[in-house]
């Protein structure tokens, strides 16, 4: 008889890559959960923090988006939590994606495309800051026209995610106090049940 073929499962380095998404991204989920401030608030920190993240700006996200935070009344604790959005994982495609956006859009100069791996490693590394700082003024110096380009396309490339990511915050954010006041209720009914009858409190004779 002959053996029917079974279609290739999804690789191992695949499978890793998307399990690392999903856990940086339910870590971020349980960490918003713990945030307090109006659904608003919170949500535009996030939103910020997203927003900032995806752009080609590191290693200043958490500063800027800071910043940014405190110029448009956002959380500040959320909108440092949202850059981290960005991560080893995801930053390459940020990256290259920012790229394509703004050549796309703009045009771009010929030649070979930067070495986004290198670019990332040595932005992440944990070499002092004001070496960063030389090594981007040398990047600037020149390729000028393409971290225009990245720019440009990292502030298009992000807009959606931010908006999306403000949208199901502020909801989280009032579904958890929703829950918040569900178990108040539930807890306080259950006090009034089971207070003897005939026992007054400082309630009774208001």
């Amino acid at each position: 008889m002959n053996r029917v073929e079974q279609k290739p499962d999804m690789s191992n380095g695949n499978i890793t890559y998307w399990n690392r998404i999903k856990k940086h991204f339910f870590s971020l989920i349980e960490k918003i959960k713990r945030l307090q401030g109006n659904p608003h608030y919170v949500a535009m920190g996030m939103a910020i923090g997203v927003f900032v993240g995806i752009t080609p700006t590191i290693p200043f996200h958490t500063a800027l988006a800071i910043a940014l935070a405190f110029v448009f009344r956002g959380s500040k604790p959320a909108a440092a939590i949202g850059v981290w959005v960005s991560n080893p994982v995801t930053i390459p495609l940020f990256y290259y994606g920012s790229y394509k956006v703004g050549v796309g859009l703009f045009g771009g100069p010929g030649g070979q495309m930067p070495d986004f791996d290198k670019m990332i490693h040595t932005l992440e590394s944990s070499i002092p800051m004001q070496d960063k700082l030389d090594l981007i003024k040398v990047f600037l110096a020149h390729n000028l026209e393409i971290a225009l380009l990245m720019l440009a396309g990292g502030v298009l490339l992000a807009i959606v995610p931010a908006l999306l990511s403000y949208y199901l915050t502020r909801r989280l954010m009032f579904r958890a106090k929703q829950g918040v006041r569900v178990i108040s209720t539930i807890k306080q009914k259950r006090r009034e049940t089971d207070r003897p009858g005939g026992e007054e409190t400082e309630y009774d004779d208001a």
